[in-house]
């Protein structure tokens, strides 16, 4: 069983995410091929925010994601979803959590080609067995502007409205936490600032929490706060960013490193 660190709230935590000394490592040193893709990151985001992290590549984002959302398992450390410890249960009991408190949005949509709009879109909650909730998955994909397009299948949308379809999806479940891995990535300008409102627009109405990773300083500036990874380190900070302060600061990582080593 998952073991639970609850916050002052009942039911729900307060706090979305937290991370300590999270570590993940590749390889062995033993032949030195060991490469450390986490070292001892630690953090902690309150339910209800947006929280954009950035690096150069190769820094870890992709794998602080994955081990946060319990797609993979970190090689040391805690992580606490919604006041649930992933790292305290077996496969089953995560493949639960994660289909029941966890939404995705992919770079690649991950959308089922044969299956319609609506189909994809109330798939996680078939998955969990859950009721579904044909309604509620309507409105849902009336509000990110996908009503008329229920039957559809994914061939026949757009890359931004294909984008729309995941987010939908990942916000049918009414989950805790909104994993985003460079969401706006393959869309052209306009698409992905209504991805991004879209995302902005679920912590606000909706209350999720969103982590998204971003190479893009202008997706970041969407988020309440920027996290910047370097070499597996958190290294800096930005709250309440502006698209030329993370520009700025991507531009210095190398001495934020530096002297986070030091």
């Amino acid at each position: 069983m998952f073991r639970r660190h609850d916050g002052p709230a009942a039911g729900h935590s307060a706090e979305a995410l937290r991370l300590v000394s999270l570590h993940k490592t590749y390889g062995s040193p033993a032949d030195g091929t060991e490469v450390k893709a986490l070292d001892g990151v630690s953090l902690s985001l309150p339910a209800g925010s947006f929280t954009a992290v950035m690096g150069p590549s190769g820094s870890g984002k992709s794998t602080l994601l994955q081990c946060a959302a319990g797609l993979d398992r970190p090689s040391a450390g805690l992580v606490v979803v919604d006041g649930a410890e992933l790292t305290a249960g077996g496969e089953a009991e995560l493949t639960r959590f994660r289909r029941r408190r966890i939404g995705f949005v992919f770079q690649q949509f991950n959308l089922l080609p044969t299956l319609t709009v609506l189909e994809n879109v109330t798939l996680p909650l078939r998955l969990a067995g859950a009721k579904v909730s044909r309604a509620r998955a309507v409105a849902i994909l009336e509000r990110v502007g996908l009503g008329g397009r229920l039957r559809h299948l994914p061939a026949q949308l757009s890359g931004g409205q294909q984008q729309r379809v995941a987010i939908a999806r990942a916000l049918v479940t009414e989950p805790s936490v909104i994993f985003a891995d460079e969401p706006t990535g393959a869309l052209d300008t306009r698409s992905a600032r209504e991805v991004l409102g879209l995302l902005r627009q679920s912590v606000a109405e909706y209350g999720r929490t969103v982590v998204m990773v971003t190479h893009d300083p202008v997706a970041a500036s969407w988020a309440d706060q920027v996290l910047f990874l370097a070499d597996g380190r958190l290294v800096g900070r930005i709250p309440e960013p502006t698209a030329e302060a993370v520009a700025e600061r991507m531009a210095h990582l190398g001495d934020l490193y530096e002297t986070a080593v030091a």
